[in-house]
């Protein structure tokens, strides 16, 4: 029997470090990518079912470096060079018609990921915890859906600056929305059921192979001139809806 094509792919970033030149250390030893394991499980469990009726491509990007170093960006080439890896595995040329691809990122990886959106494969982008600083572009996600969890409590990137990207993304043409976990740390350990959970059903209805929130639906519909408090939803606002989880606004 043939192997199936996929009709849909993420492409997983874990964090890593403002600088550092050298290679991430192997396996459990890498502390950002074990992180995200369990991330990969739950996609890998909620998209290989015979339930979900698609096959999804999860992949991990694999790092040269552990950290970002400046103007270097080395997590942003890495990023891009497992893009166009994807495409050729999917079966695409890369110029559109290849498979959609959500990318999930933590930290330094989301980072990376909101940057490499401008990928002609890249449909939508899910940042956790990420590292957004004042200075990094945002025309690159015009067109694309992108939904930011970061925690109240982060000491290591700051909400308030996920809420300024999400803004600012808005006003550029993307369709974005924050969800806020309150007692939530960076490490994604506090509440980690709530965070994996959350996160695939995100990742999934960006894929169009689950569904949305509906709130996350309507945030992401909001017009570019909405205030930030608009697009900016409470996690722990959670109720479930029609057999499904829905998250309310936040006051």
């Amino acid at each position: 029997m043939a192997p199936r094509s996929p009709s849909a792919a993420v492409l997983v970033l874990h964090g890593g470090y403002e600088n550092g030149t050298e290679p991430p250390p192997p396996g459990l030893l890498n502390l950002p990518g074990t992180r995200m394991r369990p991330f990969v499980r739950a996609l890998r469990r909620a998209t290989r079912g015979p339930e979900s009726g698609a096959y999804v491509l999860v992949r991990q990007v694999r790092y040269a470096h552990r950290g970002w170093n400046g103007s270097r960006a080395d997590a942003l080439h890495d990023a891009l060079a497992a893009l166009d890896a994807l495409g050729e595995e999917a079966g695409g040329s890369g110029e559109g018609d290849g498979v959609p691809v959500v990318l999930l990122g933590h930290s330094m990886g989301a980072r990376a990921a909101l940057l490499a959106a401008g990928h002609p494969l890249v449909r939508g982008v899910v940042g956790l915890a990420p590292w957004c600083p004042p200075g990094d572009p945002v025309t690159q996600l015009a067109g694309r859906d992108v939904v930011l969890v970061h925690s109240s409590r982060d000491r290591i990137t700051s909400p308030q600056a996920t809420q300024s990207l999400t803004t600012r993304a808005r006003r550029a043409g993307a369709r974005t929305c924050m969800v806020t976990v309150r007692g939530g740390d960076h490490a994604m350990i506090r509440r980690a059921p709530a965070w994996h959970s959350l996160t695939t059903t995100l990742v999934t209805g960006l894929l169009g192979t689950g569904s949305l929130p509906e709130p996350v639906t309507a945030a992401l519909g909001l017009p570019p001139t909405a205030e930030p408090t608009e697009g900016t939803l409470d996690l722990d606002r959670l109720r479930p809806r029609r057999g499904t989880a829905g998250l309310q606004p936040s006051p």
